[in-house]
């Protein structure tokens, strides 16, 4: 059996933001066995599984990301939405576009540091959508 959910996440401005719990509460319940899977609906954003115990990753993997995909790079010529676009697609398209996360016993089988993430590359604060599906 599949269920699929369409969430609009708040908007946030770039960096990496903790959403587990945000996905958790739209959903009405977790079967006991499946799998989940979370797919976002955009190209400068991504969605990705890391650590959520500790709030300086987060900060570093914004430093790390800056300088795999540095915006006003000479020769980039995808420029009409601004210099943090073209940078926001590579960067969107290194982290991915979807994880799945085992469900075990009606939780969902993260390990104990981990936590899913957004990764928003673009500056303005805008909202993103996530297609959430349940494979029971």
């Amino acid at each position: 059996m599949l269920r699929h959910y369409k969430i609009e996440l708040p908007a946030f401005g770039r960096g990496f933001h903790l959403i587990t719990d945000l996905i958790l509460n739209q959903i009405p319940d977790l079967p006991a066995t499946g799998v989940l899977q979370i797919f976002i609906q955009h190209t400068s954003a991504g969605i990705s599984i890391n650590e959520a115990a500790d709030p300086d990753v987060r900060h570093d993997f914004q430093l790390y990301f800056k300088h795999l995909a540095p915006e006003n790079l000479p020769g980039i010529i995808h420029t009409e939405e601004g210099p943090d676009d073209m940078p926001a697609h590579v960067l969107a398209a290194l982290m991915g576009s979807s994880v799945q996360i085992p469900i075990i016993m009606g939780r969902l089988a993260l390990g104990r540091w981990q936590g899913i993430f957004l990764g928003e590359f673009r500056d303005a604060r805008r909202k993103r959508t996530v297609i959430i599906t349940i494979i029971e």
